[in-house]
């Protein structure tokens, strides 16, 4: 039996035969002895050695070690890849965002520019006909107060009580 005929029979052995040759080699054995006996051999011999086989261990390569590292990165990263943005929140971000925030910096420009200004809004503006209406005004500068009392005289025959009471702060 020649060396070709032993390594395929080591093969069937191992289940690494593909099925048409693992039936082909079947077949030489059912008419083969000498194959039958070389398979008894090699079975015997792999039972004996299933067991006491002595553990060898390698050492790494350095550029295997690695490549481990760098698959198990690459494998890391795949699974934890975020979910894409619509391009609605994209724009949201790129564009609103600086927008709002280029507005808040005008605002607070035009605030630091005209500090009375904002104040005016909240204090409305009054025309009084001098002939209706009075006036009464109170300072105090110790506190940085003004208190102006506005009165309607025509109801003030009618109820001895200022009509409208307003107050400011300079």
């Amino acid at each position: 039996m020649n060396d070709e005929s032993q390594i395929k029979l080591q093969a069937y052995l191992d289940g690494e035969l593909p099925a048409g040759e693992a039936a082909e080699v079947r077949q030489w054995l059912a008419r083969d002895a000498e194959a039958r006996a070389l398979l008894a051999e090699l079975q015997n011999t792999n039972a004996a050695l299933a067991g006491h086989e002595a553990e060898v261990k390698l050492p790494e390569s350095r550029e295997f070690f690695w490549s481990k590292i760098e698959r198990e990165i690459g494998r890391q990263s795949a699974a934890e890849a975020p979910a894409r943005k619509s391009f609605w929140a994209r724009w949201g971000w790129r564009g609103l965002v600086p927008a709002g925030g280029f507005a808040a910096v005008c605002l607070l420009a035009l605030h630091l520019a005209n500090p009375g200004a904002a104040s005016a809004e909240f204090v409305p503006e009054l025309e009084l006909a001098s002939d209706d209406m009075g006036a009464y005004t109170y300072r105090n500068q110790e506190d940085g107060l003004t208190m102006i009392w506005l009165y309607d005289r025509t109801g003030e025959a009618k109820s001895g009580q200022p009509a409208l009471m307003a107050s400011s702060t300079p």
